[in-house]
This record gives C-alpha cells, sequence and structure tokens, in this order.
C-alpha cells in the first residue's frame, strides 16, 4: 500500500517547514509515504526548501497553472509512480498534517472511496459571521447538486482511492474541490467526513481576490456540473415556467376573443407566443443535454479503462 501526499504550493517557502513538522513518514497499515510538491510556479525558494526537507517528488508548472489544474497533474504524477491513495493538503499549513493518518483509515479498511476533512467552520476564529454563513450556504448547494451529505464540502484536506481517482475527471479552472463531490456523489462513491481542527491563519488565500470572486467562480463551477448531470431539473423547470407564462395571456386573450374584445387585446397573443417559443426551446435543450449526458457517460466509462491501463500497477 502506498500513499502519496500532495501539497499544493504557490510561493510557500516561509510556511513549508511548518507543514513538514508534522508531515507523516509512516502510517498505519501503509508500506510507503511518498511526498509530492505541486509547484504552481512559485518564484521564492519553496522548491529548494522542499528539497531540503526531504521531498523527492515534484510537478513543475512554469507559471501559475491554478488548484484544479495543479490537483490534477500532481494525481496523474502519483498514480504513474503507483499510489493507491492521494492525499491533499495545501502548503499554507492551513490544515493538521498529524492528521492525515486518520483522513486515509476510512479508504484503507475499505469504507470510503473519498475522505474529507471537517474543518468545522462554525469553530474558526479568524471567519467572519458571513463566511461561515456562506462556508454553510455552499456545502448545502453542493450537497443538493451531487446528492450528498457532507458539512464542509469546500474544504481541500483530502483522501482519494486510487478507484475514485479513475472515475474522476477534472474540467474546471477554478477548483477540483465541489467538482469532485458532486461528480462522486452522481458516481455513487463513498465519502465521508471526519471532524478536524485547522491551524493558526498564516496569510491570505491566493485562489481568490475577496470573497465574492470566489463566491462567483464557486457557483459557476456547481451550476456547470449541475447542468452536467441533472439536465432534466434545469430543463424540464424552465419548460414549465415558460409554458405557465405562455398559458396564461392566451387564456386571457381567447377570454377577450369570446366576448367580442380580441381585436384589442393582440399583445397577449404575441407575448403568449414568446413564452410558448421558450418552452419549446427549453423542452428542445433538454432532449440535447440528455443525448450529451448519455455521450458523457460513455466517454467517462471508457476514460475509466485508459486510467486503469495507463496507470497499471507493475
Amino acid at each position: 500500500m502506498k500513499v502519496f501526499i500532495q501539497i499544493s504550493c504557490l510561493n510557500e517557502a516561509e510556511t513549508l517547514p511548518l507543514v513538514f513538522e508534522k508531515m507523516p513518514k509512516k502510517i498505519p497499515y501503509v508500506d510507503q509515504v511518498e511526498w509530492l510538491i505541486i509547484d504552481d510556479g512559485c518564484t521564492d525558494k519553496t522548491v529548494e526548501v522542499a528539497k531540503k526537507l526531504g521531498v523527492r517528488h515534484f510537478v513543475h508548472h512554469t507559471k501559475t497553472m491554478g488548484l484544479a489544474r495543479g490537483f490534477r497533474d500532481g494525481v496523474d504524477y502519483a498514480l504513474k509512480h503507483g499510489a493507491d491513495i492521494v492525499v491533499h493538503t495545501d502548503g499554507d499549513n492551513q490544515y493538521p498534517q498529524e492528521r492525515i493518518a486518520d483522513l486515509v483509515q476510512p479508504i484503507i479498511k475499505g469504507e470510503a472511496d473519498i475522505v474529507i476533512g471537517d474543518r468545522q467552520t462554525s469553530k474558526i476564529a479568524h471567519f467572519s459571521g458571513f463566511k461561515k454563513i456562506m462556508q454553510r450556504f455552499g456545502s448545502w448547494v453542493v450537497n443538493q447538486a451531487g446528492n450528498t451529505d457532507l458539512p464542509d464540502a469546500p474544504s481541500g484536506f483530502r483522501a482519494y482511492s486510487r478507484y475514485s481517482l479513475y472515475r474522476l475527471n477534472i474540467v474546471t479552472q477554478f477548483s477540483y474541490a465541489m467538482e469532485t463531490i458532486i461528480q462522486a456523489g452522481h458516481k455513487r462513491l463513498k465519502i465521508v467526513s471526519i471532524p478536524i481542527t485547522t491551524n493558526k491563519k498564516t496569510r491570505e488565500s491566493r485562489l481568490f481576490n475577496n470573497i465574492w470572486q470566489h463566491m462567483a467562480k464557486s457557483g459557476q463551477a456547481i451550476l456547470r456540473n449541475y447542468v452536467m448531470y441533472k439536465p432534466h431539473a434545469i430543463f424540464v423547470s424552465l419548460g414549465i415556467v415558460f409554458s405557465v407564462a405562455a398559458a396564461v395571456p392566451f387564456l386571457r386573450f381567447f377570454y377577450f376573443v369570446i366576448v367580442g374584445q380580441g381585436n384589442g387585446h393582440i399583445q397577449s397573443l404575441i407575448f403568449g407566443t414568446a413564452m410558448l417559443l421558450g418552452a419549446m426551446l427549453s423542452f428542445a435543450l433538454l432532449v440535447i443535454a440528455d443525448l450529451q449526458k448519455t455521450n458523457r457517460i460513455l466517454l467517462e466509462d471508457l476514460l475509466e479503462r485508459i486510467k486503469e491501463v495507463q496507470y497499471k500497477q507493475k
């Protein structure tokens, strides 16, 4: 059993020693623990510091590619080097590295495909009240989109089994966190949470400039995945809304026609026709989305088989 612990880094030379203070070298029931640094375009001495700390595995980006691309490239590297479990943590020392052993145990025991560290955000002192509310709301939205029940969906402290990584495909450019939950939920992978506490804040997030940007990008990623996996919920709802919006003015127009006043209410007929076209377009898009969903399922099944061959353990 081999575990790869990948650490996302963007100029983390100062905080990386803190990360490795409690980084496990051995884990119960694990034969080999490897550390992997995701150098996402670092311009400081992160790589040099990591080498001094004993890191032997690196993924280098010549410029900053973002968290999602870094995660995907790190997973690719880890699987190529025989990882059975991939743990993701950050180079800012936000997460308690000493809990990594606990994080991987449900996977080792066959009780989960993915394990997420629940930061218990309501107890984090440096989170504002507004941010705590948004974190809970964001988790609720992701749970609705993915048919999951997770208290801290945005948490980046995670462990993935090899099997789950074969089945997951990262397409977003922002953050892999919510996308993988939604995919895993719809692919019926078992996800569990374990409560953790976070370390003292060392710096501001570099993933986004402010909470509004974070909310906008997260919302975009969630909506994209929601449409991918639940097109019926979107387009049937739109079709019903437009159909009702069409029926009301049509009934109004025909009522006045019956009472002999139809000529003065032609605007109702025009508006009703526009809404009817909207309904027809929604149902047409539903058919297209459903066909794309079928095609995506076939492609994902093919990708899974390709990954099994590509990363086959010798």
